[in-house]
């Protein structure tokens, strides 16, 4: 936002902006973009076959109204969701807040847990000159300067996450600032993002993000990350770039600017593919209300598994070593709620087991914008996790520093796991209730859920695979309605564990038996592929001997055999042309104990190359929520085709068509069909004729292409 629309509220600092011209609302405090239930446990789990049932609850009997409104929650240990990074749980702390480097700030976010500070806030990122604490149009308070900053971080033991000013700024400053912080002063800094979020320069029609660069392209802003990289590398090779992309489905995904070849995303990664170090990404998700931003958590896996195949295509085997890490989140709506509380939790976490390394809540302080009563409670909608003290109008926010819903939804985790343990897939039979789960490092299983019913209570059966609890009563604590904190409450063996309305229950159990004496594999790599087979490789345990590896795909929170194998690769055959997997591999020790599961991969397997019929899809043009696309049909086979049908079916459940020409296209779920409109019934064979349709397509979330299309029964060939 430019800098004129900052208005100075009651303490001094910049309160609001005015909203953007796209419209997706997005934070208006200050010039910052802050950014199934499984059918049977018996399908082949991960793990020895006994299956454990643990319930717990209050010592009164369930109603009828509670046995009404149970939820049956999964839990399988044997599939692995990754393990929680150093970097995973963050905030953004900002220029303008001079309560930033208070001691009682540190010492909360250090009570919940908070890994990374991302500095210095935002949009302030591309106006900030570090070296004299200036940031020209903007508000800077006393007591905010690096250095300052710093001894808030290592105070807390955390690290930071610096935005290297790329508006303003020369790549020989971020470089110098890089040189100031890690050989002049020690701190070790080792992630540098290269701007905010630049792509809001204008460049597509609105402009909040400072760049003073003559060409405001996505082309001209990969020129220069290679030019940053470079710059800053040479002081300190052991750093970690990130380049700025756009969110899969959120403005201004998937439109081509003028000009450009393609949109944001695959022109950037085109060309830095081959030197970033991770990508960033911002949520927002908004709605009328937070609790429909909590209904659209739901969104973000496929926006961030989309996230991953464009780093997929263009940094090829390089892939795994770039991480994504989704800088700014909060709902945007109603934004110290307890349902924005439950909304920080389970975003979070979702983010966490879909390759997300870090995630950093926006904001600590913001200040009030407009007052709104939330579930009884006194809403500001301050992007902040604690209070700034301020005011609107005769409305006073309570002291300074005390920690509104989001913040005790962010402190729950620290009860479900910490860096280093291992997230575990989990799911429940209600859309009004969430879970995670988390195989700790000392052997314990945690297991969150989030009751985002406002007036319901759930009693929650929880079923466990690839792990057996003890009989023990286990560790429950409790952030709801009258808690005042994140509360140990008691648990009753034998009993379903309620769930009160707005809340997260955090269950954790100890391990009925002895683990296993080796420890679980590296992560896979697919090192050759093709249409129907995939080639993996993996490391072998640190600690331990392993007998065999298993290999499992999973399905939801059920897993499959894919093969075994007593080396540490294995080449998995009869797979599906065009198909995506994710897989773990899991090491047997020689008392026929199964180790934790390694590391996740997603790969996905070729079109057939030597198919009678080739299909091409373009998106034509985007506008995050729709698109136009063009599907041509070839038949490259030696007979002639007389009257066809197309098939395929879209990756993403928010994806569907709204009209089409050319052809007639149906849908049924996300299975669409396609039939000749007569005129182009003819297919000449080897290629001598085409059929070619368009549709006008929807997409709430990502977009991303389908990869099988089938002509007649015949899978075909792609491009």
């Amino acid at each position: 936002m430019p800098l004129a629309h900052l208005s100075v509220g009651r303490l001094g600092r910049p309160l609001r902006r005015a909203g953007r011209t796209t419209g997706r609302r997005r934070p208006a405090a200050t010039l910052v973009c802050a950014v199934a239930t499984v059918a049977a446990l018996a399908a082949a789990p991960p793990a020895p076959a006994a299956t454990g049932r643990t319930s717990t609850g209050p010592a009164a009997a369930a109603t009828a109204a509670d046995e009404a409104s149970a939820v049956e929650v999964t839990v399988n240990a044997g599939v692995g969701l990754g393990t929680i990074d150093k970097a995973a749980f963050g905030v953004n702390h900002a220029l303008w807040d001079s309560h930033m480097n208070d001691p009682e700030v540190t010492g909360l976010l250090d009570e919940a847990g908070v890994g990374v500070m991302r500095y210095p806030g935002g949009s302030y990122g591309d106006i900030y000159h570090w070296k004299d604490h200036t940031a020209p149009g903007g508000y800077v308070a006393p007591g905010t300067t690096f250095d300052a900053f710093m001894g808030s971080v290592r105070a807390s033991g955390s690290q930071p996450m610096i935005i290297a000013n790329y508006g303003t700024g020369t790549p020989q400053e971020a470089a110098e600032w890089v040189r100031y912080a890690n050989v002049t002063r020690g701190y070790g800094a080792k992630y540098w993002e290269i701007g905010n979020e630049i792509y809001g320069n204008g460049h597509y029609g609105a402009g909040w993000e400072a760049d003073d660069h003559p060409d405001k392209s996505p082309r001209e802003y990969a020129r220069n990350v290679l030019t940053y990289a470079e710059a800053m590398k040479a002081v300190d090779p052991t750093i970690k770039i990130g380049a700025v992309l756009t969110t899969p489905g959120d403005w201004p995904d998937g439109i081509v600017g003028e000009g450009d070849a393609a949109d944001w995303n695959h022109t950037v990664l085109s060309a830095v593919a081959g030197t970033i170090d991770f990508a960033i990404v911002h949520s927002y998700p908004g709605g009328a209300t937070a609790d429909e931003a909590l209904g659209r958590t739901a969104r973000l896996p496929g926006q961030l598994r989309e996230v991953r195949r464009q780093i997929d295509r263009y940094a090829g085997e390089r892939s795994s070593r770039i991480g994504i890490a989704l800088t700014e989140v909060n709902s945007n709506v109603q934004m110290n709620s307890r349902p924005n509380g439950l909304f920080a939790a389970d975003t979070y976490m979702t983010a966490l087991e879909n390759g997300v390394f870090n995630v950093d809540w926006w904001n600590v302080h913001n200040g009030p914008t407009k007052v709104e009563t939330v579930d009884g409670d006194t809403d500001f909608n301050d992007f902040g996790l604690l209070s700034s003290g301020g005011c609107v109008g005769d409305v006073c926010q309570p002291a300074v520093n005390t920690p509104f819903h989001p913040y005790f939804g962010i402190k729950s985790l620290t009860k479900l796991g910490r860096p280093g343990d291992t997230m575990v897939a989990s799911s429940t039979d209600s859309d009004q209730v969430s879970a995670h789960a988390v195989h700790r490092a000392d052997g314990t299983l945690s297991v969150m859920l989030i009751n985002k019913d406002p007036l319901n209570s759930r009693t929650a059966d929880i079923r466990y695979a690839g792990y057996t609890p003890t009989d023990q009563a286990p560790l429950v604590h409790r952030y709801g309605r009258g808690d005042t904190d994140v509360t140990r409450v008691a648990a009753t063996a034998g009993g379903d564990q309620v769930l009160p309305p707005y809340s997260i229950t955090t269950i954790t159990v100890a391990p009925h038996a002895a683990t296993a004496s080796v420890g679980a594999p590296g992560a896979p790599k697919a090192t050759a592929g093709g249409s129907s087979t995939t080639t993996l490789n993996w490391t072998a345990p640190a600690n331990g001997e392993a007998v065999r590896y298993e290999v499992y795909e999973r399905l939801g929170t059920n897993a499959q055999l894919l093969a075994t194998s007593t080396s540490t690769s294995v080449t998995l055959r009869n797979l599906p042309p065009g198909s995506e997997h994710t897989v773990n591999v899991l090491a047997r020790d020689a008392d026929g104990r199964l180790s934790r599961p390694s590391e996740p991969l997603t790969f996905a397997t070729t079109a057939p190359r030597d198919s009678s019929c080739l299909v091409t899809y373009r998106v034509d043009s985007g506008w995050s929520s729709g698109f136009v696309a063009t599907v041509t049909v070839s038949n490259v086979g030696d007979a002639p085709i007389n009257g066809w049908t197309l098939d395929f079916t879209w990756p993403s459940t928010g994806q569907s068509v709204q009209s089409a020409w050319n052809a007639n296209v149906t849908s049924s779920g996300p299975h669409v069909h396609v039939t000749d409109n007569g005129a182009n019934a003819e297919l000449a064979p080897r290629g001598g004729s085409t059929a070619t349709f368009g549709f006008v397509g929807a997409n709430d979330g990502a977009n991303p292409t389908p990869t099988t299309f089938t002509l007649n029964g015949t899978v075909c060939r792609t491009s």
